[in-house]
């Protein structure tokens, strides 16, 4: 039922936001007590990928900012 979680290393993240002319901070954001953050073992400060299963677009992927 949850969707799938991936911490982006630093060459992934810096990628996803040149693609998307974001700065990190600008990002949507995501507890740290998360229990989704939480069971991948992501810190303040990581970028995660976010897939979720859709109807119409078959996978739909977004990023959030993990924070304090």
């Amino acid at each position: 039922m949850v969707p799938r979680h991936r911490i982006l290393d630093d060459d992934e993240a810096e990628e996803v936001l040149s693609r998307y002319n974001i700065e990190k901070e600008k990002l949507s954001k995501i507890m740290t007590v998360d229990p989704a953050v939480k069971e991948i073992g992501a810190d303040a400060g990581d970028v995660i990928e976010i897939t979720r299963d859709s109807e119409t677009a078959g996978e739909f992927v977004f990023y959030r900012l993990v924070i304090e």
